[in-house]
């Protein structure tokens, strides 16, 4: 065989030092080539993360039984010797920036596993990596240094099951200074100041929500394809709305971090929500910070506890499995029957609401002059599958309708439909929205449809105002809405109506006030829905 010369730099002897030539043959494997290039380094480390990138290729060579043949490489290639796991300044949904070694050499989606691993998150699929937004460099801004929170020296996650300790994996709960990094990420952080809401990037337009679509990592190529390096900064966000068995016991970091993520995209209008709902989720947000300081870190219990919290959870389970009565009273579908109003604002007329007698069957509404018409043909049928929900709700004004948009031939048709009372608006609402997604009345989500909607109704509800709390002027209310609504009204006429959704969510405690934002913030219609650009 040949001998020829392969140069390969080495990352420890600096930027600057030469490749060190060595003389390989074409039959020499990976794993030779590694031990060659370490005994002429001369340097005595532990070498056992370290792995060959190939820069022209922009791959990892990681299988140290193949050839130099088998792999293509030639004379010609640029090797480097370099360590598998690096620092990355990784900015949380809460905003906190954690200084972290994650793997630069597997895929995106098991560089996500490793870190979830570490920081105690047991669904890493929910989430992914990004780049941040550009951000302009002000002059006046150059001094100032946002702060890290260095947490390098946690050892490297293996496949082994996580071990706690307080609730916190070992790591954390080693040092003072680890376990507060550890609270920052499983308390929510006090509110935001308004300017710096207003200084966040917000986007204006739907190719601006696209553009951040644009931005996620490939999550089947390693960091280091992507044009990753050594301390860059990569924002790790929830990229996939569908949230699997959360349990508040278990899960502390993940639902905190998941309502920092709701919370800014509210507050940043990434997501569409009406006054009311705002008002509500400014209410929620208050009573968090509030409770968060009181009530500490939920350190999780012993196994007793953890036992007696599984065997909930199967109960629950057994209890969703459905008996041989259900399954044949699913099999004939549900249908709905009401007297409802409906209005066409297509139509150049001055006429408002008229009343009709509606039935709501699979996915389709039809209605009728009167009940008793309803053998006949219908006036008209309407199939709410791809349509548009959206609630146009007054409980104070006791005005209850839904906003259709119908895709039809030529374009969108705009219906509204008027309920006369909550529970018939709950039921209609829950049934067009199943519909609006392909589902019927027979689906196993409807009763707990009807459910949220009933209760973010309640939380609606003006109750008595209490003295003590209308006294509050420590309530920050510019911090706990979208600069829309800061431009709109002053604190003054903003605090009373805080307050006022506060009444309705001052007992709950602090899981539960996180899972009632999180429902909410599920239940508006934008949720979920993501902008691509496609050319």
């Amino acid at each position: 065989m040949a001998v020829w010369d392969l140069s390969v730099s080495v990352e420890e002897l600096g930027l600057e030092a030469p490749p060190l030539k060595i003389s390989v043959t074409s039959d020499l494997h990976i794993g030779g080539v590694i031990l060659k290039v370490v005994e002429k380094s001369q340097i005595k480390k532990d070498w056992s993360d370290h792995a060959l990138w190939w820069e022209q290729k922009l791959q990892w060579l990681l299988k140290p039984s193949w050839t130099l043949d088998k792999c293509g490489i030639h004379a010609d290639a640029r090797l480097c010797l370099t360590p598998q796991h690096k620092p990355l300044r990784l900015v949380m949904p809460s905003g906190i920036i954690l200084r972290m070694r994650v793997c630069f050499s597997s895929p995106i989606f098991r560089t996500v596993m490793g870190i979830c691993k570490l920081l105690n998150n047991r669904r890493p699929e929910e989430l992914s990596l990004l780049w941040p937004v550009e951000e302009k460099k002000k002059k006046k801004d150059k001094d100032v240094g946002e702060e890290v929170y260095d947490i390098t020296c946690a050892p490297l996650t293996s496949s082994t099951i996580l071990k706690l300790t307080n609730g916190m994996p070992a790591f954390f709960a080693e040092t003072p200074e680890t376990e507060a990094v550890y609270k920052m990420l499983a308390v929510s952080q006090p509110a935001p100041a308004p300017e710096t809401i207003a200084k966040l990037y917000r986007t204006t337009n739907i190719m601006e929500k696209a553009h951040i679509n644009s931005r996620w990592l490939d999550s089947s190529r390693s960091l280091l394809q992507q044009g990753v390096k050594e301390n860059d900064k990569l924002l790790l966000r929830f990229k996939y709305y569908t949230f699997h068995d959360i349990i508040p016991q278990a899960d502390v970091v993940r639902l905190t971090q998941l309502y920092e993520q709701a919370r800014w995209a509210i507050l940043l209008e990434e997501i569409e929500c009406t006054e009311e709902e705002m008002m509500v989720f400014a209410a929620l947000q208050y009573h968090i910070g509030k409770v968060s300081l009181t009530e500490q870190f939920v350190a999780s219990c012993p196994a007793m506890e953890d036992l007696d919290s599984a065997l909930q959870c199967l109960e629950v389970k057994m209890e969703g499995e459905s008996s041989a009565d259900d399954m044949l009273e699913t099999m004939t579908a549900p249908e709905l029957h009401d007297y409802l109003k409906i209005f066409r604002p297509k139509r150049l007329t001055l006429k408002g609401y008229k009343q009709y007698w509606f039935t709501f069957k699979d996915t389709t509404i039809s209605y009728y002059k009167s009940k008793e018409e309803s053998s006949k043909e219908p006036i008209q049928q309407m199939n709410l599958k791809g349509c548009e929900v959206a609630p146009d709700v007054s409980v104070a004004g006791q005005k209850f309708c839904i906003r259709l948009l119908i895709p039809g031939p030529e374009g969108m048709n705009e219906v509204y439909l008027r309920c006369e009372h909550e529970q018939q608006y709950s039921r209609w609402m829950a049934a067009c929205r199943l519909a609006s997604k392909g589902k019927t009345l027979a689906d196993s989500s409807f009763s707990s449809e009807v459910q949220s909607i009933q209760s973010f109704l309640a939380m609606q509800k003006t109750t008595p105002r209490n003295n003590t709390a209308q006294t509050d002027e420590s309530i920050n209310t510019h911090s706990l809405v979208s600069p829309r609504y800061q431009k709109k009204y002053k604190p003054k006429q903003l605090t009373p109506r805080i307050l006022e959704a506060y009444q309705n969510v001052a007992q709950l405690s602090l899981t539960d006030a996180i899972q009632k934002f999180l429902q909410i913030w599920q239940a508006l219609p934008d949720f979920g829905l993501s902008y691509i650009v496609v050319r």
